[in-house]
């Protein structure tokens, strides 16, 4: 069974359980959400994919998807005011930046609406070589699987703490202090390699935040997602009294899904193992990088082989 097939029945797993809960608002959140996921992955990644061949449509209904958890977190939410704007807002800095700086690197370089990202022919390619006999629909399942995570995994964080009435806690602030200090993280690393590339063509960045982490972009995307469920803790404990025990824990697993969904695909499908298959293509001098830097969580350099 194809990794898209897998990842789209496990999460349509959990928004199936998820919508047995007893609380009324998280059940909008999650119906409406459901919908509108559906709706967006369909009209701007799947129907373009089918037109053009090319999966990275993706990058502008996913980002553009976290964007509309967040404005629902905000609308439809009934929980403490404070802790719904906060959330709702990190959703939406999430999704926002990175869907406006796909629009803008559309824009400027074609990439998207007239080429493939690198990373998408290499999920391509993998495809292929697992059995390309349905590559077409297995492609699909990938593209869709991304829609139905936005769709449980990665929204119920934010729905849970939506729907808490509670005083915002310290452990909430922690969490919270976690995805600012991630993004302003990830901000930074990026911002490090377009000044590096600017410099340095064809040279292998090495500078900053990328001497401790070969993705430091990456690694901080995922601490901004992690931070997030480590916020939503105290909002999952509290449902425990008024939730079935079945959803109850589904609710919670399925948030730390989110955590766990974000590194397999950060660094396994379309983040830091197929950009290396193609660094190590490009730059001679990747491979002794890859020998002396973290693939993702950051430490300090390794001496060179023989040093």
């Amino acid at each position: 069974m194809h990794f898209g097939v897998i990842l789209c029945a496990l999460f349509t797993a959990v928004w199936s359980t998820a919508v047995f809960a007893n609380d009324a608002t998280l059940l909008t959140l999650l119906w409406v959400n459901a919908g509108l996921q559906i709706a967006l992955f369909v009209l701007v990644a799947c129907i373009p994919y089918l037109r053009t061949g090319r999966m990275s449509y993706v990058d502008i209904a996913w980002p553009f998807g976290v964007a509309l958890i967040g404005v629902s977190i905000i609308m439809l939410g009934d929980g403490e005011l404070i802790r719904r704007i906060t959330v709702g807002a990190v959703y939406l800095l999430i999704g926002l930046r990175m869907g406006i700086g796909a629009l803008t690197m559309a824009w400027k370089t074609g990439v998207i609406f007239k080429t493939e990202f690198a990373r998408y022919d290499y999920r391509r390619m993998m495809l292929q070589k697992e059995g390309g006999a349905h590559l077409k629909l297995h492609t699909l399942t990938e593209i869709m699987a991304q829609g139905l995570a936005n769709a449980s995994v990665l929204a119920l964080p934010g729905f849970m703490m939506a729907i808490n009435e509670r005083a915002f806690s310290a452990w909430e602030m922690a969490g919270i202090a976690i995805w600012l200090t991630a993004y302003i993280v990830e901000s930074t690393a990026d911002t490090q390699k377009l000044r590096f590339i600017a410099k340095n063509k064809g040279g292998v960045c090495n500078v900053g935040l990328w001497r401790y982490s070969r993705h430091p972009n990456y690694f901080a995307e995922w601490l901004v997602w992690t931070g997030l469920v480590v916020a939503a803790v105290p909002s999952w404990i509290s449902l425990a009294e008024s939730e079935p025990t079945i959803v109850w824990w589904v609710l919670g697993l399925g948030a730390l899904g989110a955590s766990a969904t974000m590194y397999t695909t950060l660094v396994y499908l379309t983040g830091a193992v197929p950009a290396e298959y193609y660094s190590l293509r490009k730059r001679a001098a990747y491979a002794q990088y890859q020998k002396t830097t973290n693939r993702f969580f950051p430490g300090f350099p390794r001496a060179p082989d023989g040093q």
